[in-house]
C-alpha cells in the first residue's frame, strides 16, 4: 500500500475522532450514570461493546458509575430453586427465600461477569451493592393495586442514599459497579430496589452531568403502536404529562429519567440497548439515538 493510499485511509479515522472533540471538552470531569440492562446484559456481543464504552468512557476524562439489575437472570436462579416468579404492579414479588436468591444473583452472578469484562481492560471496576457504606437505604414499598395497599415482600422504596464510597472510588479512578440491592432503614434486612430507580437516585445524589438508561426499545415512542416514531427530546413537564400512557415496562426508566432532571442532573437519556456502542454514538455524536428529557428551564436546542 503506498503512502498516498494509506494517508486517504487513515483520513476518515482522525475525522472522526476529532468530531468527538467538543463532546470530549464538555463531558470531560463529568459523572455519566450509566443503568445496564435489557438484551445488553444476555447478548455476548452488546456486554463486550458494552464494557468497552464504559472503558472508552472513563478514559476519554469522564466518571462512568454502572447500575444494573438482573430481571432475566433472576428469573432463570428462581426457577431453578423451584420459586414461582410472580409480578404485581409491574414489581417481582419477593419473599424472604427469593431476596437470598435475587442477592446473590445480583451481587454474586451479573455484577461479577461485568466487573470482570470491565477489568480485561485494566484494573479498574470495583463491585458494590447499595448495601455497602449505606450507599442506597431503603424502607418497604407498598404498592397500591386498586386502591389497597398491597405487600410484595422484600421490594424497597429508596429513603437515602449516600455517595461516600462511590466518591471515594471515582477520586481513585476507578469505574464503580452497583447492584441494585438496598440495606433496610429498620429492620436489618435488605431489599430489592428497581434498578432504574437505583441509578436515578444515584445519579442525582452525585450530581451526574447525565444519566443514560439501556433499554430494548428506540426509544419513547410517540404514538405506539399506531407509529414507532421516537421522541427524540423533551422536558420535564412534557414527560411528566406522558407518564400515565407509557407502557409499564417504561413507567419506572422515565419516571427516573424525571426523577433525575427535576433534581440536577443535565439530560437523561433513554437509549437502545440493542444497538452495539449506543452509548458512544449518544455521547460523542450528533446522531443521539433514543429520548432525552431535559429540566424544563432548557431552551429548545439548547442542550442537544
Amino acid at each position: 500500500m503506498s503512502n498516498v493510499t494509506r494517508k486517504h485511509t487513515a483520513l476518515p479515522k482522525a475525522q472522526i475522532l476529532i468530531e468527538a472533540l467538543p463532546w470530549l471538552t464538555r463531558h470531560r470531569g463529568k459523572t455519566v450514570v450509566v443503568k445496564f440492562g435489557g438484551n445488553a446484559m444476555i447478548d455476548d456481543h452488546l456486554k463486550a461493546a458494552f464494557a468497552q464504552d464504559i472503558v472508552f468512557l472513563h478514559h476519554a476524562g469522564l466518571k462512568p458509575v454502572v447500575v444494573h439489575g438482573g430481571g432475566p437472570q433472576i428469573s432463570a436462579a428462581l426457577d431453578r430453586h423451584g420459586i414461582v416468579s410472580e409480578f404485581k404492579a409491574g414489581l417481582r414479588v419477593t419473599t424472604e427465600d427469593a431476596m437470598d436468591v435475587v442477592r446473590m444473583v445480583l451481587a454474586g452472578q451479573v455484577q461479577r461477569e461485568l466487573v470482570g469484562l470491565l477489568n480485561e481492560h485494566g484494573p479498574l471496576a470495583v463491585g458494590l451493592t447499595g448495601e455497602d457504606a449505606h450507599t442506597i437505604t431503603a424502607t418497604k414499598h407498598l404498592p397500591t393495586i386498586d386502591g389497597q395497599s398491597v405487600d410484595i415482600g422484600r421490594v424497597g422504596e429508596i429513603t437515602a442514599i449516600d455517595t461516600g464510597a462511590i466518591e471515594a472510588l471515582l477520586a481513585d479512578g476507578r469505574i464503580p459497579v452497583v447492584s441494585s440491592i438496598a440495606r433496610s432503614q429498620d429492620d436489618g434486612h435488605v431489599y430489592n430496589v428497581n434498578a432504574d430507580t437505583a441509578a436515578a437516585a444515584l445519579a442525582a445524589a452525585l450530581g451526574a452531568e447525565t444519566l443514560m438508561v439501556l433499554t430494548d426499545v428506540e426509544g419513547l415512542y410517540e404514538d405506539w403502536p399506531n407509529s414507532d416514531e421516537v421522541i427524540s427530546r423533551l422536558t420535564a413537564s412534557q414527560l411528566e404529562k406522558l407518564l400515565p400512557e407509557l407502557a409499564s415496562g417504561m413507567v419506572p426508566k422515565m419516571e427516573g429519567c424525571l426523577h433525575a432532571v427535576r433534581n440536577g442532573v443535565t439530560t437523561a437519556r433513554v437509549i437502545d440497548g440493542r444497538v452495539q456502542h449506543s452509548i458512544l454514538l449518544e455521547i460523542f455524536t450528533d446522531e443521539g439515538i433514543g429520548t432525552m428529557v431535559v429540566p424544563d428551564d432548557e431552551e429548545a436546542g439548547d442542550a442537544a
